[in-house]
C-alpha cells in the first residue's frame, strides 16, 4: 500500500512515530521485541541499562501505542503492538543496506555529526530538539 506523505497536510503522526524509535535505547527495545515477548528483567540485562531507564522508555512506547504487555503474576511480558512494525524495521534494515555509509555519515545527524554529547552539530538532540541554553 503505497503512502504519500507529500501529499498530506499534517506529518505530525509520522514525525511522532519516528521520534519515538529515533532514541538508541527505544529503537534497542523495539528491535529486541520484535523477535518475541520479553519481561522488563529481561531487557534490563540485555540493555545494561536500570529498570527504571527501560521502564520509562516503554511507558513511551506504550503511550505510542506501538508496544503491550500482558501482566502474569508480578512480571509483565512485552511485545509490539503491531506487526507493520517488524516490517517497518526490516524496510529501514534494507534502506541501511541499500545507503551504505551515507546515513552515518550525515553531518548532522550521523555520526560523524555528533559531538561528545550526542547532539548534532545544529545543537540538536536525538529528538529533534533545539539544546537548550546552559543555566
Amino acid at each position: 500500500m503505497p503512502i504519500n506523505l507529500v501529499q498530506t497536510p499534517d506529518l505530525g503522526s509520522a514525525v511522532a512515530l519516528f521520534r519515538s524509535l529515533g532514541d538508541p535505547t527505544r529503537l534497542a527495545i523495539v528491535t529486541r521485541l520484535a523477535a518475541g515477548e520479553a519481561r522488563v528483567v529481561d531487557l534490563t540485562r540485555l540493555l545494561g541499562l536500570p529498570q527504571s531507564t527501560v521502564s520509562s522508555h516503554l511507558a513511551c512506547l506504550r503511550d505510542c501505542r506501538l508496544v503491550t504487555y500482558r501482566a502474569q503474576g508480578r512480571q509483565s511480558f512485552y511485545s509490539l503492538s503491531r506487526p507493520e512494525l517488524v516490517e517497518l524495521l526490516r524496510s529501514a534494515e534494507g534502506l541501511l543496506a541499500a545507503t551504505g555509509a551515507a546515513v552515518a555519515l550525515c553531518p548532522v545527524w550521523g555520526d560523524e555529526g555528533r559531538g561528545e554529547d550526542g547532539r548534532g552539530k545544529d545543537g540538536r538532540d536525538t529528538d529533534g530538539r533545539a539544546q537548550e541554553a546552559a543555566s
